[in-house]
């Protein structure tokens, strides 16, 4: 079997339950940015520090749930569903993460690490694929524990950058407001 089919040539792509539609579909647009996002994940996890172990085993689990996330958008009958406790387990993670860090006493610039930057990027994508799905609810019901996992799958992330930081024993950079 051949990767192409030429089957999307034309702009146009199926989803699972429905003919064609555009390819810039809001739909498309949601399981697209948290295929995007799964991805950012898969490099993120790809770090390696001795510190790291137990949160490239936590973003392999929360990249299995992204999966689903994205074939439950795929499809109009939502069929995969995501549980109370894949967000709790989300919570859990962050509450022990930042066990390790200083209390924020003010904004901090997404900065540090190559690492801490990367994880920030993949907070800002997910803050899009949750803009997007939040749009895409607008017209379709989407199941609500998306939304709420992707909430929290952000804090996460930004745990996640602030705990590489420490990790590395690098300074969190505050934000001053300076006018130009």
């Amino acid at each position: 079997m051949k990767i192409y089919t030429k089957k999307g040539d034309s702009g146009t792509t199926s989803i699972i339950g429905k003919n064609n539609v555009d390819k810039h579909h809001m739909r498309i647009e949601a399981y697209g940015t948290i295929d995007e996002l799964n991805s950012h994940l898969g490099l993120l996890s790809s770090y390696d520090h001795v510190e790291f172990i137990t949160q490239k085993k936590q973003l392999s689990l929360i990249q299995n749930i992204l999966f689903q996330i994205g074939s439950s958008l795929a499809s109009q009958n939502m069929k995969y569903k995501i549980s109370i406790s894949d967000i709790e387990q989300l919570e859990i993670y962050i509450d022990k993460i930042e066990t390790y860090l200083p209390t924020l006493t003010s904004f901090i610039l997404p900065s540090g690490t190559t690492w801490s930057s990367y994880a920030h990027v993949a907070r800002c994508v997910c803050r899009r694929s949750e803009r997007r799905i939040t749009l895409l609810n607008v017209h379709e019901e989407i199941d609500q524990n998306i939304i709420k996992f992707i909430n929290r799958l952000s804090d996460y992330l930004f745990v996640l950058a602030r705990y590489i930081n420490k990790i590395n024993d690098v300074d969190e950079v505050k934000w001053k407001y300076e006018s130009c």
